[in-house]
């Protein structure tokens, strides 16, 4: 059953490449992906797919029934592209300058496109598949738009399933493991207020820049001492700024950063430490600092069943020596980790090649990899809604 479903797949690949390059060439940040939506929802129509519009503003969902079976699957895929100028070159590359599909997500919809088109063709399963393409998964919180639009209110799922590339991975290899997956992540901004002077007179001043300097130092002993050994944080200042002249001391800087952790506990003793720190450090030399922290996407955990049941699609599609089920987690962060909270899934990545690193202006989905996206979203849903043999 799932050697055919890659071979079907295979069949759609030409037809899939040109939606995959018409896609990339024309990237749109989170929550803007009309014209991504738009080709989603004609292709869903023109393969007799129910189509639900603006589930989470630009979100799409497509139902397909087959049999009387009551259980329904979700398979998952995201849309939006980022802010990046693309340096490809391809012939295909990004038309609107200062967007591109650097993650793969126009790769992710089309694989999920071909298995909508394999599993309405096919219908070898017995109850209901929801395909969500979902919006702004690039920290715009497209996941949650979606959740509070009702998603599995409108849409049940007994489980839900997603994917992601991965560059340095050999086509045709699957990666994942139990447990957690994927970090949940924050984003966070503070504002420290002091006094503006003449550079020459800084006795006149309360410096912002030299309390953002201690406050970069001492936010980093968060990690050092108050995370335990046994648990895995990061805390990333990624921008400061402050002042526009040589010789003036501003009256104010901004640091900005992200947080990273595996449980959602740990987040939230790190948001309340850098609280405090950030206060008592500016208050110190007789500043004020404000904290503006924003929890983006929760740790992304595989449900332990789910997680078996795709590995086992996987290795039925591959072959086992093709299928890490042993990997270990990643820093980096997923807001399927939302819907994951909500109905249990779980998440796997899929070989990309030699490509560009991901978020890299040199990226670029591999267009070889398609079929077996495909072949392993058919399976699953064949797997977990199994057509009763008369």
């Amino acid at each position: 059953m799932t050697q055919s479903a890659l071979d079907r797949a295979r069949q759609y690949q030409d037809e899939l490449v040109d939606i995959r390059r018409d896609i990339h060439a024309h990237p749109e940040l989170g929550l803007e992906e009309y014209r991504t939506a738009d080709l989603v929802a004609q292709k869903l129509e023109e393969w007799g797919i129910e189509v639900h519009r603006g589930v989470g503003k630009t979100g799409v969902v497509g139902v397909l029934r087959n049999g009387n079976g009551q259980d329904a699957v979700g398979l998952r895929a995201d849309m939006d592209a980022l802010p990046i100028l693309e340096a490809s070159g391809l012939p295909y590359a990004s038309q609107n300058p200062g967007r591109m599909h650097a993650c793969g997500h126009d790769g992710h919809t089309t694989m999920l496109l071909g298995a909508a088109k394999y599993l309405a063709e096919t219908r070898n399963f017995n109850g209901t598949v929801n395909f969500i393409f979902q919006p702004a998964e690039e920290g715009v919180g497209g996941a949650l738009e979606m959740l509070k639009d009702g998603l599995f209110e409108r849409f049940p799922c007994n489980a839900v399933y997603g994917m992601h590339n991965r560059p340095g991975m050999p086509v045709g290899h699957f990666l994942t493991g139990p447990g957690a997956r994927a970090a949940g992540g924050a984003f966070f901004d503070i504002v420290i207020t002091g006094k503006g002077a003449h550079g020459a007179h800084p006795s006149q001043s309360i410096d912002p820049v030299l309390v953002a300097c201690h406050l970069g130092t001492a936010l980093q002993s968060i990690v050092s001492r108050n995370v335990s050994a046994a648990d895995t944080a990061v805390l990333s200042i990624t921008r400061i700024q402050s002042g526009d002249a040589y010789n003036v001391i501003p009256q104010s800087a901004v640091m900005a950063g992200t947080v990273r952790t595996m449980k959602a506990e740990i987040m939230t003793m790190i948001e309340t430490n850098m609280r405090r720190l950030a206060t008592s450090v500016a208050a110190g030399f007789g500043a004020e600092a404000s904290v503006d922290f924003r929890v983006i996407f929760a740790p992304m955990v595989n449900n332990d069943a789910e997680f078996e049941a795709y590995a086992d699609a996987a290795a039925a599609l591959v072959g086992e020596d093709a299928v890490r089920r042993d990997a270990p987690p990643g820093m980096g962060s997923e807001d399927f980790s939302f819907m994951m909270e909500q109905v249990p899934g779980a998440h796997i990545n899929l070989g990309n090649g030699d490509s560009a690193a991901l978020h890299n202006h040199l990226y670029d989905f591999n267009d070889e990899a398609i079929p077996y996206g495909v072949a392993l979203y058919g399976a699953i849903v064949e797997k977990r809604l199994p057509k009763t043999e008369l």
